[in-house]
């Protein structure tokens, strides 16, 4: 297949790409150029799909893949630019665009979120689900019968650039007493970005048309169990500390950032979605120990560079000292 690609190429692209290639697929980049020294031997084209779409005129291609939509109104341009030039429009969405997250198991058809503006171009924690909602609509009506929405959870793996999950195996790896919340049984649910990007080219190479969240089973993964992973994989002598979300919401340790894969409450549901129509449309998902192992070993190939999810050790040992103290435990417990 002739394969356009819209967006960066870092991570989910990055993986895509490479999947792509690697399954015989020809490809070509759109974007700004701001990674173009990831694959230098594929065909790039130059462009704003702000401002320039000129370099897609005149070109056609049997599928699209928009990775790096926020906005509808820069969508809905790209989509009409290609309305004659592509055979299938994927869109990768969000599972953010549901309206109600403390709902369990919700599956594609469940209601989405709304914008009281719908003009609106601010992405914000409350309106980033809502405008990709608008995205997706987008898509649909320029792609009425050619269009594919996936709808990740949480991406992870390598080359993750948010450390929402990488936090965990680096901390673990780091070893001593690690703060966790809750508890070793708190659900949680992602998709490895390598998992996501072929499960969205074998959609492309079936021809398939529809939504799909993508993410892990529901209840199948736990906190807990990541840890685990995380230590088996590094063999570190981390100890966990489990407090209570009571004293961390006190303290003001914000859910998902400061303790990544941490959404207390009735909005814990949001790691609960139904997979069944991806799991029947031939998504497969590689063991947490995998996902784990190699988030790891990037991890310790990468540069250097500042964390952008995670408490930092010094704040970390404050919480452990006031936990301890409240609580009247000694240090570390069993994963």
């Amino acid at each position: 297949m002739d394969i356009l690609v819209i967006g960066g190429t870092r991570f989910v692209g990055r993986h895509f790409v490479e999947e792509a290639l690697e399954r015989g697929h020809r490809l070509t980049l759109f974007n700004r150029g701001n990674s173009s020294e990831l694959f230098p031997g594929l065909e790039q084209l130059r462009g704003d799909r702000n401002a320039d779409l000129s370099a897609l005129a005149t070109r056609r291609w049997d599928a699209v893949v928009d990775t790096c939509g926020y906005t509808p109104r820069p969508v809905r341009r790209s989509a009409e630019a290609l309305a004659n030039a592509v055979g299938r429009y994927l869109f990768i969405s969000t599972v953010s665009v549901y309206a109600d997250v403390r709902e369990p198991f919700r599956d594609e058809d469940a209601p989405l979120a709304e914008l009281a503006d719908e003009s609106t171009e601010e992405v914000t924690g409350e309106s980033y689900g809502p405008l990709k909602v608008l995205c997706e609509r987008a898509v649909r009506e320029v792609f009425p019968d050619a269009h594919l929405i996936v709808r990740p959870g949480l991406v992870v793996g390598p080359h993750d650039p948010t450390d929402r999950f990488s936090y965990w195996p680096e901390r673990m790896a780091a070893g001593g007493e690690v703060l966790a919340p809750e508890g070793p049984g708190v659900p949680v649910q992602f998709i490895d970005a390598r998992d996501l990007a072929a499960f969205a080219l074998r959609l492309l190479e079936q021809d398939a048309s529809g939504v799909f969240n993508v993410v892990s089973s529901p209840d199948a993964l736990t906190l807990g169990a990541v840890l685990s992973a995380a230590q088996l994989a590094s063999g570190a002598d981390a100890q966990v500390t489990w407090a209570s979300a009571e004293f961390l919401l006190a303290e003001g340790v914000a859910p998902f950032t400061d303790l990544p894969l941490w959404i207390p409450g009735p909005e814990q549901n949001l790691s609960r979605l139904a997979n069944a129509r991806a799991l029947a449309a031939g998504l497969a998902l590689r063991p947490l120990e995998a996902t784990v192992r190699d988030t790891l070993r990037w991890l310790r190939e990468a540069p250097e560079r500042e964390r952008r999810a995670g408490l930092s050790r010094e704040r970390e040992g404050e919480l452990l000292a006031r936990w301890r103290a409240r609580a009247g435990r000694g240090a570390g417990s069993e994963v």
